[in-house]
């Protein structure tokens, strides 16, 4: 190791342990990196720095995280969650564990139309704890509910952690947004089956909901799915098809969903002046906080590759004696790791691009060893470190969504939360282990994505007799001349003709 790497090492080290203390991430990142950076390059760390700043300015993806976010606080603002948990409650109210299935759906499918953790969380809480209080349900079982899946939202599309990723792992946010429907959706699969299945066993855990609450009217439930289900669900396609179909980029398809939400709360007459200020005011806090990490994180990263550390890290990690497959097993057991102490933008931004190379060379032996195309082996490591760090929102002592929960449930303890949250960690580790083994559950969708934009084919013109090329006044300028040689008595007579625009037919 060169004395540069060292230094590098130290950065790293001391990086660790200063946001361990309590310092901002981001401030904590520019410091360092502008401080050792000079004592190892000398003045070249400040036109680095600059040079960074420039191209992550430049990066148009980026502009869909704060569109996104709006679009999430909008639908919000626009009490679509709260119609959407009445619809599923009322169709759903008699089978045992009714709201935990609630809760789950909500969730699941409010994720496809915004990426905002705190607020899903805090309005499940908000709407879902009184009534499963009052029907008797499992304190510690409904908390890990809550908040598990409230966590869908860093994972279903659209994902802003996603948008993030993709330039981080040189791979497109459509393919990492089709990548993550499959690990999304098993995820509330396996919560219900835990759920719904605890309830079958022990009613007391989960019991229906009581007849007083129950809607009886088929039409009202009519009712209540077309006003709270159908327009959400118009909403997650106008933005989310858009991007699977290749109408539009994800900065796009943010505005058309920016757009559509917008209109929705005014349909719903909850677009107010006050609301939408809450909103702006949200966003930009929430944005700037993920693009001021953004951009300190690359002006750390490259002097952190420039002094020579991450070859150093590279090269030590691909020599250990571990097949390709074991050594995924280490960088996902290391990010699970990291995500007890660092919330998902830092480790995105600052400790993924450590990774990124060592995963980088290991392509063609993990493409070759789980059978998948080379080209979605990051696609596939995106789709698991997706679902590793919905840790950072579930594990103690940075887990956000006990304390978003703790803010609107009183009755529950952090104890309470955190035990529940426990629970769904270890089901989030057998998802894990699940994509590793079967890779084609984040891999077929945008494997069949990319077939069928394969399969287009252009409309082929014939042009073999060259009709799109010729001069229109070509044919009337050769009988001129024509008629000229035949005036002179040509001496060509005796050869054969000869057609100027003969040529071979194209196909």
């Amino acid at each position: 190791m060169s004395g540069l790497a060292l230094l590098g090492m130290v950065m790293l080290v001391m990086m660790i342990g200063v946001i361990f203390v309590g310092f901002p991430i981001s401030f904590t990142l520019l410091f360092l990196a502008l401080t050792f950076g000079y004592f190892g390059l000398g003045e070249m760390v400040f036109s680095l720095a600059y040079f960074q700043t420039i191209g992550m300015m430049k990066e148009e993806l980026l502009a869909a995280v704060p569109l996104f976010i709006f679009m999430g606080f909008l639908t919000e603002q626009a009490g679509l969650m709260e119609r959407l948990f009445v619809a599923l409650r009322n169709i759903l109210a008699p089978i045992r564990g009714s709201l935990f299935a609630v809760v789950i759906l909500t969730a699941t499918i409010f994720a496809m139309a915004t990426g905002i953790v705190g607020a899903a969380v805090t309005v499940l809480g908000i709407m879902a704890s009184p009534i499963m209080i009052k029907t008797g349900y499992d304190g510690r079982l409904s908390a890990g509910a809550i908040t598990a899946g409230g966590t869908l939202g860093i994972l279903i599309p659209p994902s802003v952690m996603l948008i993030v990723m993709g330039p981080v792992l040189g791979v497109s946010v459509a393919d990492l947004y089709a990548a993550a429907f499959g690990p999304g959706f098993l995820l509330a699969g396996i919560y219900l089956a835990y759920l719904l299945g605890r309830s079958f066993i022990n009613p007391k855990l989960g019991p229906p909901v009581p007849k007083e609450e129950r809607v009886h009217s088929v039409g009202v439930m009519v009712k209540e799915v077309l006003i709270g289900v159908v327009p959400l669900v118009a909403l997650i396609g106008a933005a989310l098809g858009s991007i699977l179909a290749g109408l539009a980029t994800p900065t796009e398809a943010a505005g058309i969903g920016a757009l559509g939400a917008a209109l929705l709360a005014a349909a719903y007459g909850r677009l107010t002046y006050g609301g939408v200020k809450r909103a702006v005011l949200s966003t930009t806090a929430t944005s700037s906080m993920v693009l001021l990490l953004a951009v300190t994180s690359n002006i750390f990263g490259a002097v952190f590759a420039r002094m020579g550390t991450a070859n150093w890290i590279t090269e030590v990690m691909l020599a250990m004696p571990l097949s390709p497959v074991m050594m995924l097993v280490v960088v996902l057991f290391l990010i699970f790791l990291l995500g007890w102490p660092f919330e998902w933008p830092a480790i995105i931004l600052v400790f993924l691009p450590i990774f990124y190379p060592v995963m980088d060379a290991l392509k063609p032996q993990l493409g070759q060893a789980m059978g998948i195309p080379v080209d979605m082996v990051m696609v596939w490591f995106g789709a698991l470190v997706a679902v590793t760090l919905q840790t950072a929102f579930l594990s103690p002592p940075v887990a956000m969504s006990a304390y978003y929960l703790r803010q609107v449930v009183k009755e529950w303890s952090l104890a309470t939360i955190y035990k529940g949250m426990m629970e769904f960690m270890i089901l989030q580790c057998i998802a894990i282990a699940l994509i590793v083994i079967f890779p084609q559950i984040a891999t077929s969708f945008p494997e069949q994505l990319q077939a069928e934009s394969r399969a287009v084919k252009t409309e082929e013109v014939d042009d073999s007799m060259n009709r799109l090329e010729a001069d229109p006044y070509k044919g009337a300028e050769d009988a001129a001349e024509g008629k000229d040689g035949e005036e002179e008595g040509g001496e060509g007579e005796d050869e054969p003709e000869k057609d100027p625009m003969s040529k071979k037919s194209k196909k």
